[in-house]
C-alpha cells in the first residue's frame, strides 16, 4: 500500500479544507464578528497539513485500495476539523455535538442538535451552510479538479465519492471531468443565487440557501427553515433547484454539448421525474383539506416531495401532521433518493430500477430455466458484476438500518423515531418524522447515539464501501 500518497492527499485535501475557511472567515470579519475561531483552526490544519501536502512522494500511483482508504480517511478528518469552529466560537461548545454537526453538513444530511440558530454568528451559519456545498460535490472531486493526476489513477477517487451504482468519465482526462462536473455545479449554485435575489432575499440569506440547496442538505439560517421567509416566491425556486440538484449532472452535460435526446432518454431521468409527478399529485389529493387555498396545496406539496427525494430536508410545514399516507409517500421517497451521480442521498433511482428488473430477471430464469435473461438500462446490458453489487449493497443497507436502530435504542425514543432516525442518516435526509421531524432535531439522544448516527451519515454519504474498507482488518493485513 503506498502510505506515503496516502497522507500526501490527505494533506492537501485538509489544506483545501483550511483555504476553504478563509470564505466564512471573510463574512465574519465583514459583519464585525470574530474571526479567532476560523483563524485557530486554519493555523491547526496548516500546521499538520502542509508538511504531507509540501513533500511529494516519488511514488504518486494509487489503486483502489488506496483510493478508498483516502476518501474514507479525508471526509472523517474534515469533519474533525471542520467541528473546531463551532467549538472554539462557543456556538456548539460540545465536540460531540459539533461534530454531529459538521459531520451531517458534509454528509449534505441536514440533521441538527440545534433548536435556536438565528442567534448564531453570520460567519459561523455560512460555514455550516457551505459544507453543505463543500460536501455536495465532493471535496476530493474538487481537488482532482485542482491538482494534476495522481499517477494516472485519480478515478479510483472519484469511484469511491462519487455517489451511485455507475462512476465514470465525461471526458477521457478525468482532471476535465472533474472541472466540467464543478463548472455545472458553481454555475446552477450562482443561478439559484441571482433568482432568490430578485424575488427579495438578501445577499447573505441568498447565498446560504443556494449552499445548502446545491448540496441537498438543508441547512437554513432560520429556526422555521423556508418557512420563516413567509415568501411563496422562494419557496417555488428553492423547490425547482432542488428538483434540479437531485438529477445526475451527466444530462447536463450532454445538454450543453447538444445532445439533448441523449439525455432525456435517459431511464433514470424520465423515472424521477415520472416519481415526484405521482409524489406531488398523490400527496396534493390526500392533503388538500388541510389548505384553503389550491395554489398553496400543490406548492407544498411540490416542496416537500422534492426536498425529501433529494434528501435536502427543508422544510415549510410540520408533515407530522400530514396523514399517514402522505407520510409514508415521502419515507418512500427518502429511501430511493433521486439520481445517481447528482448531490443527493438515499439509494439512488438507476439502483431502484436494477434492484427491481433483476427480481424480474430471476422470475423470469425460474419461469423459463433455459432462456438468456439480462438487465438493461438505457437500452444497454448492465453488467452482472453491478447488478450483483446492487443486491449486495441493498442487504448491507437494510442490515445497517436495522443495526442502527438497535444501537440507539436505549435512549427512551420510540421506535418510530429510532427507525426514522437511522433511515434518514443512513440516506442524508435529516429531518422528517416522529422526535426528529422538522419541527423536531437530534439533541436529546446521547453521545454514544450521534457518534452512531455520525458514522450512519459518513456511510450513507460515500455509499458503505469506502468506510467498511477503512476500518476492515483485512484492509490493514500485510499479504
Amino acid at each position: 500500500m503506498n502510505y506515503r500518497m496516502i497522507l500526501n492527499l490527505l494533506g492537501t485535501i485538509l489544506l483545501t479544507e483550511g483555504l476553504l475557511m478563509l470564505i466564512p472567515t471573510s463574512v465574519a470579519l465583514y459583519y464585525g464578528e470574530s474571526v479567532t475561531p476560523f483563524l485557530i483552526t486554519i493555523a491547526i490544519i496548516a500546521v499538520i497539513s502542509l508538511p504531507l501536502a509540501i513533500f511529494k512522494p516519488k511514488n504518486r500511483q494509487i489503486y483502489a485500495k488506496e483510493g478508498f482508504i483516502t476518501v474514507a480517511a479525508g471526509w472523517i478528518f474534515m469533519s474533525v476539523f471542520g467541528a473546531l469552529p463551532f467549538v472554539f466560537s462557543g456556538a456548539i461548545p460540545n465536540f460531540i455535538d459539533a461534530l454531529f454537526e459538521t459531520v451531517s453538513g458534509f454528509t449534505t444530511t441536514g440533521a441538527s442538535i440545534l433548536s435556536e440558530i438565528e442567534s448564531l454568528p453570520r460567519g459561523v451559519l455560512l460555514w455550516r451552510s457551505f459544507t453543505h456545498w463543500i460536501g455536495g460535490m465532493g471535496v476530493l472531486v474538487f481537488v482532482l479538479a485542482i491538482l494534476p493526476s495522481a499517477g494516472g489513477q485519480t478515478i479510483h477517487l472519484m469511484r469511491a465519492e462519487v455517489p451511485g451504482p455507475t462512476k465514470g468519465k465525461l471526458v477521457p482526462k478525468m482532471k476535465q471531468t472533474a472541472i466540467i462536473l464543478y463548472g455545472i455545479y458553481i454555475a446552477l449554485t450562482v443561478i439559484e443565487t441571482i433568482v432568490l435575489l430578485l424575488c427579495g432575499l438578501p445577499l447573505y440569506d441568498s447565498v446560504v440557501n443556494s449552499f445548502s440547496t446545491a448540496g441537498t442538505g438543508g441547512f437554513s439560517v432560520l429556526n422555521n427553515s423556508i418557512a420563516g421567509y413567509n415568501n411563496p416566491a422562494v419557496e417555488w425556486v428553492i423547490a425547482i433547484f432542488m428538483l434540479l440538484f437531485g438529477i445526475n449532472f451527466n444530462i447536463y452535460f450532454f445538454i450543453l454539448i447538444g445532445r439533448v435526446k441523449d439525455a432525456f432518454r435517459n431511464e433514470e431521468l424520465r423515472a424521477y421525474l415520472i416519481i415526484c409527478t405521482l409524489s406531488i399529485t398523490a400527496i396534493a389529493i390526500n392533503t388538500s383539506h388541510m389548505f384553503d387555498k389550491l395554489g398553496d396545496c400543490i406548492r407544498t406539496s411540490f416542496f416537500q416531495v422534492t426536498s425529501v427525494i433529494s434528501t435536502s430536508g427543508f422544510a415549510t410545514v410540520d408533515f407530522n401532521e400530514w396523514p399517514v399516507f402522505s407520510k409514508t409517500i415521502l419515507v418512500i421517497l427518502m429511501v430511493v433518493g433521486a439520481c445517481a451521480g447528482s448531490t443527493t442521498g438515499g439509494l439512488k433511482i438507476s439502483r431502484v430500477l436494477i434492484l427491481l428488473k433483476s427480481i424480474i430477471r430471476e422470475i423470469r430464469q425460474m419461469l423459463h430455466p433455459r432462456s438468456v435473461n439480462v438487465v438493461r438500462l438505457d437500452d444497454e446490458v448492465v453488467p452482472d458484476e453491478t447488478v450483483h453489487a446492487a443486491n449486495g449493497y441493498f442487504a448491507i443497507y437494510a442490515a445497517l438500518i436495522i443495526i442502527s436502530t438497535l444501537v440507539v435504542s436505549f435512549d427512551g425514543y420510540s421506535m418510530e423515531t429510532n427507525l426514522v432516525a437511522a433511515i434518514s442518516t443512513i440516506n442524508n435526509v435529516g429531518p422528517l418524522l416522529g422526535d426528529v421531524g422538522p419541527m423536531g432535531n437530534f439533541s436529546g439522544y446521547s453521545a454514544f447515539s450521534k457518534i452512531a448516527f455520525s458514522l450512519n451519515m459518513l456511510i450513507g454519504r460515500l455509499e458503505i464501501m469506502p468506510i467498511m474498507i477503512l476500518f476492515s482488518p483485512m484492509t490493514w493485513k500485510k499479504r
